[in-house]
């Protein structure tokens, strides 16, 4: 599987990080814990009906994740950002789930990479 498939570039990554290892790891490390945090709010926001927050947090994932090369994660935050949580709480919680999906992904694709 290449980088570009899997849950993570690396190549991508290695474009800010020189491929320095000890730099991926930390990148992703950070990365990891941002990523349990923001997703882990998303039900909340949902929840509180915030469409603002809703906004801001779904935009932030995307680009984080669009920075470590989690591009199916990115895209996952992109089709969940216009959504109106207030007016389409169906589609919202499908957006939820999707991005819990790729971010377990991404997450256990970080774990491996750190047992290395």
């Amino acid at each position: 599987m290449s980088d570009r498939q899997s849950a993570v570039d690396l190549d991508h990554l290695a474009r800010y990080t020189g491929g320095d290892e000890a730099i991926n790891a930390e990148v992703l490390r950070l990365f990891d814990a941002q990523t349990s945090e923001l997703v882990g709010r998303l039900q909340g926001i949902l929840d509180n009906r915030d469409a603002k927050s809703w906004k801001e947090l779904t935009h932030t994932l995307k680009g984080a994740a669009r920075g470590v090369g989690a591009f199916n994660m990115a895209d996952a935050a992109a089709f969940a950002e216009p959504i109106d949580p207030v007016r389409d709480r169906g589609n919202a919680s499908h957006a939820i789930a999707a991005l819990k999906t790729s971010a377990d992904a991404v997450q256990a694709f970080i774990r491996a990479y750190l047992a290395r």
